[in-house]
């Protein structure tokens, strides 16, 4: 199935029943600042630490349950690899654990994450999707000598290495069911972290907000510290520290991405160690197409595929 937009509502209409079958415990992780993160885990039997663990990181207004996570990380439980499908604050499960608002640029959180993980196996590999993604290239470049030696890969999927051309593409009209749906759910979550932290958030700030680009200017960036949206974007946009990676990384995009403009992808400088796939159609987070995995997520075999060839190294 060919086409940005079909590939991208078709991937989502077809993850969008999928339910986690394997078994799970929960556990919590506290980053810097008293942060409390909630990871669901299904670990293989056996000894754990012999088996490698992947780290599942979903996107925007997404959680553990997100259909896309849910495929990738039941086809990596298949391979032999414990699944970590960590929730960003506040997202799903987490809201009272944690009642705060996320965005692309905690990379403290998910370093903690890493390095809880790391101490209880012998490889582990990060799988981003959308923010996600960009949090976890951000993480590994910014965090550098901090990464744990069991850090042995990573895989970004549909990543927006330059954040506000992401905004920007998501203004356009033939983008505007993508733009509502965002801010549906933002301000949805908005309320509800609102309603449990009024002395922290102004009441009815996210309802008069007509676009990404006004949210962050309005609540990301008020309220993580950023002197406005492009002093967030700028900060938070893994593309301009690419080449201070230093661990094996696929990032896989596509051209037909309604949401990611290709030259925002192809203009940064690559280390020799991070490889860009760009294919010609997969629209964003879509990847439809014949695989192994559930809901036609073919990015999740070639995930699987790339992480299992480097834990064997």
């Amino acid at each position: 199935m060919a086409g940005g937009h079909r590939q991208t509502l078709a991937g989502h209409l077809a993850r969008g029943h999928l339910s986690w079958r394997e078994p799970v415990e929960d556990a919590v992780v506290t980053a810097p600042g008293d942060i409390k993160l909630l990871l669901r885990i299904s670990w293989q039997l056996g000894s754990r630490h012999e088996r490698p663990a992947v780290i599942l990181v979903h996107g925007l207004e997404g959680c553990d349950a997100s259909g896309y996570v849910l495929s990738a990380g039941e086809l990596a439980y298949r391979a032999g690899c414990h699944v970590i499908r960590m929730n960003l604050r506040g997202c799903g499960d987490a809201l009272r654990l944690c009642p705060l608002l996320y965005n692309a640029g905690v990379s403290e959180d998910l370093l903690a994450v890493i390095q809880w993980v790391s101490a209880r196996v012998r490889q582990v590999a990060i799988v981003g999707f959308s923010l996600g993604a960009n949090l976890g290239l951000l993480t590994l470049a910014r965090h550098r000598g901090a990464i744990p030696d069991p850090v042995a890969a990573m895989v970004a999927v549909s990543p927006p290495l330059e954040l506000a051309d992401a905004a920007d593409a998501l203004d356009r009209p033939s983008n505007y069911i993508y733009q509502r749906y965002f801010l549906t759910r933002l301000g949805a979550s908005y309320r509800r972290r609102q309603s449990l932290r009024p002395d922290l958030y102004q009441a009815d700030v996210e309802r008069s907000c007509r676009s990404l680009w006004e949210y962050d200017e309005r609540i990301t960036a008020r309220y993580a510290g950023y002197r406005g949206a492009r002093d967030y974007y700028q900060q938070s946009s893994a593309g301009p520290h690419l080449t201070d990676i230093d661990r094996p990384v696929l990032i896989l995009s596509a051209c037909d991405d309604p949401l990611i403009p290709s030259q925002s992808i192809t203009r940064w400088p690559l280390p020799p160690q991070v490889r860009l796939e760009l294919t010609e159609t997969g629209g964003h987070v879509g990847f439809l197409g014949r695989t192994r995995a559930r809901g036609g997520f073919w990015a999740a075999d070639r995930t699987v595929s790339f992480l299992l060839e480097r834990f064997t190294q």
